[in-house]
Formats: structure tokens, C-alpha cells, sequence
């Protein structure tokens, strides 16, 4: 927790981390707040993956905080399949039959090479459409800044070609940085940046950004919390969409024998995803206590950042595969023939569930964790 240089007035930061639909969560969590505290504010906005998506609707939309929230409850609300990726049933096993055919006997010519098992072109014109940027920067968050509303926004994806880790950040008076396997870059937020941090691997296509490729930023991002810290927050309101089982809480299998290519991966999305936040919240928390007991010339330069850290009160997963059947029906059918119905966690489907009574349920779940949680965030808000 290097520091960062200090702003005249406690600096707060919202971090949002990733999950694809999940991330609906978030703006329930975020509506739920703004209900209880009509003068909440937050100057830093960070955020990865899906989690990027409501960052940078934040950081773009021009008006008051609770406007901000409406606006972006009301873009879940109109999200579907097809406003994400391709779901008519050709298109899909079109582009199956295309990794099929590569990965056994190789394409024929003037085949052309599909890089991910659905096509997100949809998404990117929803966030054109939505966030009125075109194909250029999006316009709000200039003006933000410049009226004092906003801080820093930063979005975090990783550079396929270096490996390295890249916080893309604007805001003002903000130089690059640079730590061993992740960077800081100054830049005008565009559209790109956030497909960028939201391509979650196989399933979404890398992103193309000058003349180098991204993917999701949670890939390889072991302190999802840096980015905030290192703009300056003293404080921090982390929304996980990572619900925490109980102690030696068992996987709920279907049937025996290991577990399917579904079950693994949703594994493996979670821990890239999701638990590298928590553990970062927690890691916060130790060295907090260790400064507490440290004089203030001998912190070494590093500074307390208060935390609060709010999660699904109920397993996401499970939630799921109540939804599952509402899946597109191709989607349905590769996503079953990949084994998601060999576990009662539906920890991949999750990621890619957008269907509107689903996320209605999470947009609901976040408004009652919310006010669980009210004592907390009064504390933080207060220091």
C-alpha cells in the first residue's frame, strides 16, 4: 500500500470487481446505498470485468449521484442476451463448428478462425447506444472531471501480447505508473477500454486497442484493490459479487465421478475473478491493524485504508440454475453438453445469464444486502 499523493479532503473509492451478469448485483448493492445516504459520493471509481461496465455508466453519466443509479438500474433492466452476444441459433453453431474443425483436422481455406465461443458485437453497440460515445471518448466523464464530480476513473485489463496488467486511468493530474507486471496509463476512456476489461476469456473475444490485445483484467490482477489505493482512496466500498460459503461447505454434485469441463472452469472463473478481491480486502486489513501500532514516522511512507467489503448474502450460483432453462436455446444446449447440469452451483452459467427475471433477482438481493450493511458504510462515510 505504497502511497499515493494525498488529496486536501479524505479521498473514497468504489471498486467494483467482475462476474459478467453478476455484476447486476452491484447496482442493486449501489441503489440500496443511495436510498440510505442521499449525499454519497465517490470521486474514485475503479472497476474490472463486468464490474468496469457499471464504473465507467458512473463515471460517464452527467447529474446527481441517485440519477446516476436510476440510469444504471434502468440499463440492466433493458439488457438481454442479444444486447450482450449473438444468440440466434445459427450464429452460435456456426462458430462452434468453427473451433470444432481448428482444434481437429484444421479450417479450409477462406474459413475464417473464430476467437471466442460467442460473438459480443452486440454488447459494444449497447454501450455506443447507451453511453452516447460513438467510436469515440466517452463524453461525460471530461466534464466530471472538470466540475469536480469526479476524481479518477481506472479500468483494468490485460495486455495479451506483454502479460502485463494495464490500468487504463483518466483523470486529473494523473501521471503513469509502473510496478513489475502491471502499468498505469493516462487516457481518454473510450468503449474499447471497457470491452477490453470485460472479455472474460474463451467466451468473449480479446480486444484489439492500437496495435495490442486485451482480455479481462481480472486474469491476472492478484491486487484488485491497487489501482484505487494508488490514486490516492483513504477509504474504499468494495462490491464482490463472490458469495462466501460456509466453512468446509462441500460442492453440491449431481451425480459422481470427477467433475465436468463446466464445473472446472466455473471453478477457475471464480478464483481468477473473484477471490483474488477478497483476499486483497483482507491482506488491507492486516496491514491496517499493523499500522495502528506503528508511529507515524515509522509507517514508511504507507497510509491506513479504511474498508468495507459487501457480498451476496446468498449463493449466486445456486440462484442460477433456477434460471437456467431461460438460457437461448443453442447457448443452452453447448453449455449442457459441456456438463453445466452436473452440479446444483451454476458458477459458469452465472457469468453469462442475462436474462432480465434473473437479474431483476440479483438487482433485488443487492438492495437487501445493502441495508444489512448500513451501519458500515455510515462508519466509512464518517471517517
Amino acid at each position: 500500500m505504497a502511497s499515493a499523493p494525498r488529496a486536501t479532503e479524505p479521498q473514497l473509492a468504489l471498486v467494483l470487481g467482475g462476474g459478467g451478469a453478476r455484476a447486476a448485483y452491484q447496482v442493486g448493492v449501489l441503489r440500496g446505498i443511495a436510498a440510505r445516504f442521499p449525499h454519497f459520493r465517490a470521486p474514485l471509481l475503479t472497476g474490472v470485468s463486468a464490474g468496469a461496465i457499471n464504473v465507467a455508466h458512473l463515471a460517464n453519466h452527467v447529474g446527481a449521484w441517485s440519477h446516476k443509479i436510476e440510469d444504471l438500474m434502468g440499463l440492466w433492466r433493458r439488457l438481454d442476451f442479444d444486447d450482450v452476444f449473438r444468440v440466434d441459433t445459427v450464429a452460435v453453431v456456426w462458430r462452434v463448428m468453427r473451433i470444432g474443425l481448428r482444434l481437429s483436422v484444421g479450417l479450409p481455406p477462406g474459413v475464417a478462425r473464430a476467437h471466442s465461443m460467442v460473438d459480443t458485437r452486440p454488447l459494444r453497440e449497447f454501450l455506443q447506444r447507451n453511453l452516447g460515445s460513438g467510436d469515440g471518448p466517452l463524453p461525460g466523464i471530461a466534464r466530471n472531471i472538470a466540475a469536480g464530480e469526479l476524481s479518477a476513473v481506472a479500468l483494468t485489463a490485460l495486455n495479451y501480447d506483454t502479460g502485463e496488467t494495464i490500468t487504463f486511468v483518466e483523470g486529473k493530474a494523473i501521471e503513469n505508473w509502473e510496478r513489475p507486471l502491471r502499468k498505469g496509463l493516462n487516457i481518454a476512456m473510450t468503449v474499447e477500454h471497457i470491452m477490453a476489461s470485460a472479455a472474460l476469456p474463451l467466451l468473449f473475444s480479446p480486444v484489439s486497442i492500437g496495435n495490442e490485445w486485451y482480455g479481462d483484467g481480472g486474469i491476472r490482477l492478484v491486487a484488485p484493490l491497487s489501482p484505487a489505493v494508488h490514486l490516492g482512496a483513504d477509504r474504499m466500498l468494495v462490491i464482490s459479487t463472490h458469495f462466501e460459503m460456509p466453512p468446509f461447505c462441500r460442492l453440491r454434485k449431481k451425480g459422481t465421478g470427477p467433475p465436468s469441463p463446466a464445473v472446472v472452469l466455473g471453478a477457475l472463473y471464480d478464483a481468477v475473478f473473484l477471490d483474488q478481491l477478497d483476499q486483497d480486502a483482507e491482506q488491507i486489513e492486516r496491514i491496517n491493524r499493523l499500522l495502528t501500532k506503528l508511529q507515524p514516522q515509522d509507517r514508511q511512507g504507507l497510509r491506513e485504508v479504511h474498508t468495507v467489503v459487501i457480498r451476496p448474502s446468498n449463493d449466486i450460483g445456486a440462484l442460477a440454475s433456477e434460471f437456467e432453462e431461460r438460457l437461448p436455446r443453442a447457448i443452452r444446449y453447448f453449455m449442457r453438453r459441456f456438463g453445466t447440469q452436473e452440479a446444483e452451483e451454476q458458477d459458469l452459467i452465472s457469468t453469462i445469464l442475462f436474462h432480465r427475471d434473473y437479474i431483476e433477482e440479483l438487482l433485488k438481493l443487492g438492495e437487501r444486502d445493502a441495508a444489512q450493511h448500513e451501519e458500515e458504510i455510515a462508519k466509512l462515510l464518517a471517517k
